[in-house]
Formats: C-alpha cells, sequence, structure tokens
C-alpha cells in the first residue's frame, strides 16, 4: 500500500520512541510464555490476520478476530466473526449490516466511498455512511455506482464524478489481502508449554515481577529474595559514608581539595525550584566512594547532624569557585544552593548534557536511564527511599540510612555514566566544541532567565477570564440556536449525536470504535460549509485561553517573587530547541485577538520596558545557506520578500502583481517544504486539488533547484551516517531511516530535511543568549533576558537605556552566526510583550 500510495497514514505520527523501544521486549516476553507470534515483513497485520481466518474458514473452523478496525468487518461471514474486547460488542453478518448498512461483502466497497482518515484514504469528498449505503443498497456494487455516476444529483454527485479516477486505487488499499503465503499454519501456532527457567529469567530481566508471580508464584518468591540479598550485597561492596562528625567532614574536605573535579548532589525538599529547601549534600571523588552530609533530617530517630550552616560556610568558597564539578541536571542543584544564598560554579560536567549532545534521541536523559543505558545498572528508585502517591513523604523525612544510600549512589553512578560518555564526546570534535561552546555555557545563562522570572498582571487575567467566560456563553448560546436546542458542548457523545444524526451533517472521519468523530481536525474541515462546527470550535478556542492561561497563570505566581518562574528544558526537544514548562510560555497563542491580549498581561515594572527581538524567517534562510540555491539567496541578500519572491517564480509573476491569496500560498510552499509536507497535505492546506500541490511543489523546485538537490542529497546522507548534523555539529540520529516500515521512514526521511534548519535556528539562538548575557554583564546595562520562545528573546530593560539595549540585542543576534545569507531581527518594545511586538 506504501508503494501504491505514498501518503498512505501518512498523517498517522510515528510511534513514540519508548514505545517502539519495548515492541522487542514484548514479543520476547509474549514468545517466551508459549504464545507463537506471527510476523510477515512488507504486508500489515490485516492481511496476515485475512489469510488466516480463510485458511480457518476453508477447513470449517469458526474464527473469531479482536478488534475495533472496521476494516476487518470484510472478513465477517458464518464462520468469522469480530469481538471488540473495549465494550464486548460482536459484529457478525447481520449486525455488520445492521451497523454500516451493507453486508460484510460489500465492506469494502462501503470503505472505498467513505474513506478512512486514520489510513489518510481520502474516499469520496463529503460522502458519509448513510449516503454510501443509500447508493450500494440501489446500485448492488461499487462498479455499478460508478457506471451510473452521471446519475446522482446535487453535491455528492459531483463529488462522486470527481474521485472517479480514484476509486479503484482506494479500493485496492481497502481490500485485506488474503492470500499471503505465511511462514507456517494455524496448526503451528497452538499454545506451548513454556520453558520455566527460560520465562524466570527474561520475566525478572523486564522486571515483570506481577506476571511472573501470576505464573510462577513459587519461582517468583525466591527469586524477590534472591535479588534483594543481590542489592544488599551490591551496596555494601561500595564505601558510602554518612557524614555526621566535624572528623569525617574534614576527612572529605581534604578530598575536595585534592581532586581534579568532584561529583556533586544535591538533595531537597519540595517541587518548585524556587522554593526548594536543601536537605543534603553529596559527593564523590572515585567510583565506588561517595558521602552523604545530611543538613536537615527531620525523621523520628534522625542521629544529631552537623550544624547546616556551619557546614555550608565552610563549602561555600569551594561550591561557589570555578573547580571543575560533574552532576546531573546541575542547573536544578545552582537553584537549591541559591535559595540558601550560594552561587554555584564550575558547573564543568553535567551528565544530562553530555548524554543528549552524544545522541539526543538513544534514551530519556535522567540517571535512572543513562545508568541502565550506558552501565548495565539498575539504580535504587527515589520511590523505594521516600514511597510515592498517598504515603510519598519528603527526602528529610526519609529514614537516614536509605537516604544516605540513594544519594551516595546518585552521585557514584553520575560520576561513573560522565567517565563513559565524556572521552565519547572527546572523540569528536564537533560535539566537544557543541557541549563546550554551546550548552555547557547556556545553562547558567538558562539559570539566570528563570531566577529572574517575568512580571504578570495577575488582576488583568482576572478580567480577561470573566470576559473570556462571557464570550463562551455567546458562543453556546449561538451554538444552541444552530444546532436547534441546547446540548452538552463539551460532551463528545452528545456533539456527536448533534452533528450527525439531528443535523445530518457528513461524516469525514470516524474514531477507532467505528463511531463518526468529532475531533478538531473534523470539525475544522466541516467549519468550512457549516456554522455548528465552527462555533463549537470558537467555544473550544474560548475554553482553552480562559483554563489554559488566564485561569491558570495567577496560581503560577510565586508569592515571594511576585513572578513567574518556568522551568526552561535543555535535554528534551531531540533537534536542540529549548522547551518550557510548569508553566510552558512558550505556547501562549498569537493568531486570536484574545490570544494577543494574554500577552498583554506580561509586563515590564515600573521603570522598565519589555524589548521583544525576533529572527526574521530563520529556518528558510538556513535553508538558502545549506542548499546554496541562488534564487533563495538572492532574494534574502537582496532582502526582497521571500513569500512574494517565491509567489513570482511560482505562479510566473512579476513580484508586483502577486496578490494576497498567491503570497499566502508560496508562504504554505516555504515552510510546508522545510517540515516535509506533501502534496496531499499542501492541498488540504490551501483547499485545492491535490494534483494542483504538486504542480505547485514541481514548480518551486523547477525555480529553486539547489533547494531540490539539497532534500535529495540529505536523505541519502542520513541513510549512509544514520543521523544528520546541524551547522554546528549537532547530531539528531535516525534510527527508522533505513527501516522496511514505509510510514516510518518516511517521517524519518521529512525529520532528516528539517533537524538541520530547525537544530541550527535553536544553535544559533543559543548562542545570541550567550552574547547577550555576556555584553549585559560587561556593560552594566539595567537589563535581563527573561524569556526564550524558539526564535524570539524577550528582556526586561531601563527604560532610559530601552534604544542602547535593543540596537545591541539586534547586532548580537544578527551576529550570532555568519551564514551565506545575511540573519535579520526584527525588535520592538512596549509596556507589555503585545505591545513589544
Amino acid at each position: 500500500r506504501d508503494e501504491i500510495y505514498v501518503e498512505y497514514k501518512a498523517n498517522r505520527p510515528p510511534m513514540p520512541d519508548p514505545l517502539r523501544q519495548q515492541i522487542e521486549p514484548l514479543i520476547e516476553a509474549i514468545e517466551t510464555s508459549g504464545i507463537r507470534v506471527l510476523r510477515v515483513d512488507g504486508v500489515e497485520a490485516d492481511d496476515v490476520i485475512g489469510t488466516l481466518a480463510r485458511e480457518a474458514a476453508a477447513r470449517g473452523e469458526r474464527t473469531v478476530i479482536s478488534t475495533s478496525d472496521k476494516d476487518m468487518a470484510q472478513l465477517v461471514s458464518a464462520d468469522v466473526t469480530l469481538v471488540n474486547t473495549m465494550d464486548n460488542t460482536t459484529l457478525d453478518p447481520e449486525r455488520v449490516r445492521s451497523k454500516f448498512g451493507v453486508p460484510p461483502e460489500r465492506m469494502v466497497d462501503f470503505l472505498t466511498l467513505v474513506g478512512d482518515t486514520s489510513d489518510n484514504i481520502p474516499g469520496v469528498k463529503g460522502v458519509g455512511g448513510k449516503t454510501a449505503a443509500k447508493w450500494l443498497e440501489q446500485y448492488g456494487s461499487l462498479e455499478a455506482l460508478e457506471a451510473h455516476a452521471g446519475e446522482i444529483t446535487g453535491k455528492a454527485g459531483e463529488s462522486l464524478r470527481a474521485a472517479l479516477p480514484d476509486l479503484d486505487l482506494y479500493k485496492q488499499l481497502a481490500t485485506i489481502d488474503c492470500d499471503l503465503e505465511l511462514p507456517f499454519g494455524i496448526d503451528d501456532l497452538a499454545l506451548r508449554t513454556p520453558n520455566e527457567a527460560e520465562l524466570t529469567r527474561v520475566f525478572e530481566r523486564l522486571e515483570l515481577a506481577s506476571l511472573l508471580r501470576r505464573r510462577l508464584p513459587r519461582v517468583a518468591a525466591a527469586a524477590e529474595v534472591q535479588v534483594k540479598a543481590e542489592l544488599a550485597a551490591r551496596i555494601e561492596e561500595r564505601r558510602y559514608a554518612l557524614v555526621l562528625t566535624e572528623a569525617d567532614f574534614g576527612v572529605w574536605l581534604e578530598k575536595l581539595a585534592r581532586a581534579e573535579a568532584v561529583t556533586l548532589g544535591v538533595q531537597a525538599r519540595g517541587s518548585s525550584y524556587m522554593d526548594a529547601d536543601l536537605v543534603g549534600l553529596a559527593l564523590s571523588v572515585e567510583p565506588g566512594e561517595a558521602a552523604y552530609v545530611p543538613l536537615a533530617h527531620r525523621h523520628p530517630g534522625a542521629p544529631v547532624q552537623l550544624g547546616k550552616s556551619a557546614v555550608l560556610e565552610r563549602l561555600t568558597p569551594w561550591l561557589e569557585s570555578e573547580r571543575p564539578k560533574i552532576g546531573h541536571h546541575l542547573k536544578l542543584a545552582a537553584h537549591i544552593l541559591e535559595n540558601v544564598g550560594i552561587r554555584l560554579g564550575g558547573m564543568r560536567y553535567d551528565t544530562m548534557l553530555e548524554s543528549y549532545v552524544l545522541n539526543s534521541t538513544a534514551t530519556r536523559h535522567e540517571t535512572d536511564a543513562l545508568a541502565a543505558k550506558y552501565l548495565g545498572l539498575t539504580k535504587i528508585k527515589y520511590e523505594d527511599v521516600c514511597g510515592k502517591g498517598a504515603k510519598a513523604i519528603g527526602f528529610d523525612e526519609a529514614d537516614l540510612d536509605g537516604a544516605c544510600k540513594y544519594a551516595c549512589e546518585d552521585v557514584d553512578v553520575t560520576l561513573r555514566i560522565h567517565r563513559a560518555l565524556w572521552p565519547e564526546i572527546e572523540a569528536t570534535q564537533e560535539l566537544e566544541r557543541l557541549y563546550d561552546e554551546i550548552e555547557q555555557p547556556l545553562t547558567p545563562v538558562l539559570e539566570a532567565m528563570e531566577r529572574a522570572g517575568v512580571l504578570v498582571d495577575a488582576e488583568m487575567l482576572r478580567r480577561q477570564s470573566i470576559e473570556l467566560a462571557a464570550a463562551m456563553v455567546r458562543a453556546e448560546e449561538a451554538a444552541y440556536k444552530a444546532a436547534g436546542g441546547p446540548f452538552m458542548l463539551a460532551s463528545p457523545k452528545q456533539l456527536q449525536e448533534v452533528l450527525y444524526e439531528r443535523l445530518q451533517l457528513p461524516i469525514l472521519g470516524k474514531t477507532p470504535k467505528g463511531q463518526p468523530s468529532t475531533a478538531e481536525s473534523v470539525l475544522q474541515e466541516l467549519a468550512v460549509s457549516y456554522d455548528l462546527p465552527r462555533l463549537i470550535l470558537e467555544y473550544r478556542a474560548l475554553a482553552k485561553l480562559k483554563s489554559t492561561y488566564t485561569d491558570k497563570l495567577p496560581l503560577e505566581i510565586n508569592p515571594r517573587t511576585g513572578r513567574i518562574h518556568t522551568c526552561y528544558q535543555q535535554a528534551v526537544a531531540a533537534t536542540g530547541r529549548l522547551s518550557s514548562t510548569d508553566p510552558n510560555l512558550q505556547n501562549i497563542p498569537i493568531r486570536t485577538a484574545e490570544g494577543r491580549r494574554i500577552r498583554q498581561a506580561f509586563v515590564a515594572p515600573p521603570g522598565f520596558v519589555l524589548i521583544a527581538a525576533d529572527y526574521s524567517q530563520i529556518e528558510l534562510r538556513i535553508m538558502a545557506h545549506l542548499s546554496g540555491d541562488a534564487g533563495l539567496m538572492q532574494a534574502f541578500t537582496e532582502q526582497q520578500d521571500i513569500h512574494r519572491a517565491t509567489a513570482a517564480e511560482v505562479f510566473g509573476l512579476p513580484p508586483s502583481e502577486v496578490d494576497a491569496d498567491q503570497r499566502r500560498s508560496a508562504k504554505a510552499i516555504n515552510f510546508g517544504l522545510i517540515y516535509g509536507m506533501s502534496s496531499f497535505g499542501l492541498a488540504r492546506q490551501l483547499g485545492i486539488d491535490r494534483h494542483e500541490a504538486q504542480r505547485y511543489i514541481d514548480r518551486y523546485f523547477e525555480r529553486y533547484p539547489g533547494v531540490k538537490r539539497y532534500m535529495d542529497e540529505t536523505r541519502r546522507r542520513a541513510r549512509e551516517a544514520g543521523y544528520v548534523s546541524t551547522v554546528f555539529g549537532r547530531r539528531l540520529y535516525l534510527p527508522d531511516i533505513n527501516t522496511r516500515n514505509a510510514q516510518r521512514r518516511q517521517y524519518a526521511e521529512r525529520s532528516a530535511i528539517n533537524a538541520p534548519m530547525q537544530g541550527t535556528a535553536a544553535d544559533i539562538i543559543k548562542k545570541a543568549m550567550l552574547r547577550i548575557h555576556a555584553w549585559l554583564r560587561e556593560s552594566g546595562a539595567e537589563a535581563r533576558l527573561i524569556m526564550q520562545v524558539h526564535d524570539e528573546l524577550v528582556l526586561e530593560a531601563r527604560a532610559e537605556q530601552a534604544d542602547e539595549v535593543a540596537a545591541q540585542v539586534v547586532r548580537l543576534m544578527e551576529s550570532a552566526a555568519e551564514l551565506a545569507v545575511p540573519l535579520k531581527v526584527d525588535a520592538g518594545r512596549g509596556a507589555n510583550w503585545d505591545e513589544a511586538h
């Protein structure tokens, strides 16, 4: 199907990495349990199931298929039944006819007409299940319907006739292949008795303790005793010290003075970095040797600890020095120490960043995952010490022996991870430079931004919440009027009934359970022609703004500082982009007036203004640099309107004659191609025919051949190397670039094209942040960075210094990288964030 229709399932996101990594262990666990697994390359599971069902029917055996997939209804017969175990419904031939309006033998024709949004099969535009069933009932088959297509009146008839050239393709895609040659047959699928020793080994390795207890309770009990004994022995073999005396503390002070680099771990109580209380410090200088200095443990029976103030006074010179420290997520450690007045220096080696720079997609970047991947170790878990859920306690309440073992193992393992990863980074000059010149120096910059926070007018947000609530009421009343009566707008079931039963709107998509969909993408299509879907979308947008921003942002204001303090995640996005969490300040909508008003609540304090500086079309400029395309480079060098210039090339017009719609189409092409948009996606975005969209793309590549050359060459290099790189050497590994699964391979190819541009843009703005932060410190200007939103930086500056600061910010951002085309930055200022635009 992928080979005959490139858009097949192209709208589905790829399987998330954490889930994909579990597939092979899952298969191993299933097979070890005695269940035979049948996998056939190059075909879909539906085809394997269909072939087995046909083989069973030929032998006179009854077959039950467990599925909620309506496509499988074509397999139903007197011998084949579908069972949906999610809702315990069954489908036999009569129930298929009752549910879909056609018998099983006409289901392929039915699916051809209505299409399948989950598989990305278009079907006949605007034709839902009732119309398709009526046509098939009247004419008997798809072929007969095609022969009489001229008799069908109205818009449905027009859509049917427009789709006639593609119906054979859609039918081929919808048809389950029941004639595969399988490596083994039904008799080979019988349940086998598992090997007890092998089952125990596999289930223990995969930590499937509860399943092992159910399958082999006696073996599981013995195994748990053995594991606990081994864990205890493993911990005792390490030299972990609990520092409770002046003498022991003095020994470790001497070790800190002698050591070239020390691993530091900071333990705290509290969920917010701004208010976390320091509980203890862990130190390690050699693998297997560590110490924990408790400072504020208060569980019943806790021994007397060294005085917190005295310990910190003696450690502060070392903590604030540039003596190299090793740690994991040192930015968080810096925040916690700053809460007690200590500014952490020497944040040289951060294993979270080392893992991220080495391979951003290989694993999650927390210590537990790195220990498992790079050391083959299973760490003591935090919940083993502090519990979880309603019974969880703070680290300061944990048993001190358990807390010591956890904290010491944490720094011990961090040191071992560093020694495993750092030589790998040093061996590749580009990665070492990326770590040394961008990621590691950025940590204190981000810490300073998070610490500064941003001022928000809570009263303005509360007023906006009241206004949004009123607008929601108006949208609700308008929706009731369009629907012919009241209903619960937030109820998918009631909305489904109103849209498809009461108003008889066309069914453009269905849920996995086969019900008409009320998803946003479906409503957006319907909203083009119908009022109610448009009003529902308007209501949802207002409700999201209210619940996510105007109601919640005031609750995020720190009562001590009066500001909102987000967290910039440095090791999350595979491409190098920063992400903002708790709360997310990078996702505040700006396309609507209501969204822009939320930005008006982000204000400057008295005597200050906000400066917003934004890279203009940076990814397109990077594309011009990477591709070396003469046309693109000329447009940017001459500071042309790139979308107007592209429209002129694609439509063969002088730039002065390009109208707004043509410029909009060119903009969609420019940005769409960067993100790997297909002709199908472009057609949907522009509301045009797919063939016309393909002509636009073909014309674009004729005018900008360097872009096509770059894309083809990038795919080739990615297939050979397994990764792509940014201008500054950041790598994005693409494990699916050579997979036989076409959907995953195509997603990897799109990522291969986009990642160098998005990643280079991320690197450039990080370099700009470093330069601006350094200039602000050196110049003494009364200004500071307070937000980063992808390609935009926001600063707070003294009003009388704003002109100088803005000019310097633009200069530093535009000179952050030397590309083949100039970087351009637009900057504005104002009393609030919206006004600064």
